[in-house]
């Protein structure tokens, strides 16, 4: 009982939350749902980041909603656009580094929707090559 007190339940460190804060604060500044922004956090990192580790490592961490923004698409139509919180940025950062680690060594090598350093161009370059060595 004693060692269940001493250790969270899940294995998220300090460090990696703060790597990944590191990384979303130099992206996009839009302000999610709860209106708390790049500068406030950078202000006061321990008053953000810390209740945030807490939460991740005790798996109690819960999303909270995404803010809609209607952005234009053509002259009359809009497209909902969702505007998670930075913190939520931050979490998800988190989980997106632990996962690569994990996940990345095991994609195809043709494999190329939303993996790093891979893009629209790589795919239709590995497209032509396979069309060439298989003569289509």
């Amino acid at each position: 009982m004693i060692e269940e007190l001493k250790s969270k339940t899940q294995p998220v460190s300090k460090e990696q939350v703060w790597s990944a804060w590191k990384r979303i604060r130099k992206g996009g500044s839009g302000m999610g749902i709860d209106q708390v922004g790049i500068d406030q956090i950078d202000a006061n990192p321990r008053k953000y980041l810390y209740p945030l580790w807490n939460r991740l490592a005790s798996g109690s961490y819960f999303p909270p909603p995404v803010k809609e923004v209607l952005i234009p698409k053509g002259r009359v139509k809009k497209r909902v656009l969702g505007v998670p919180t930075v913190l939520d940025r931050v979490a998800q950062e988190v989980i997106r580094a632990e996962l690569e680690k994990t996940v990345e060594p095991r994609f195809h090598p043709s494999s190329f929707g939303y993996r790093p350093g891979k893009s629209a161009h790589d795919a239709v370059e590995q497209c032509a090559k396979n069309c060439w060595e298989r003569g289509m």
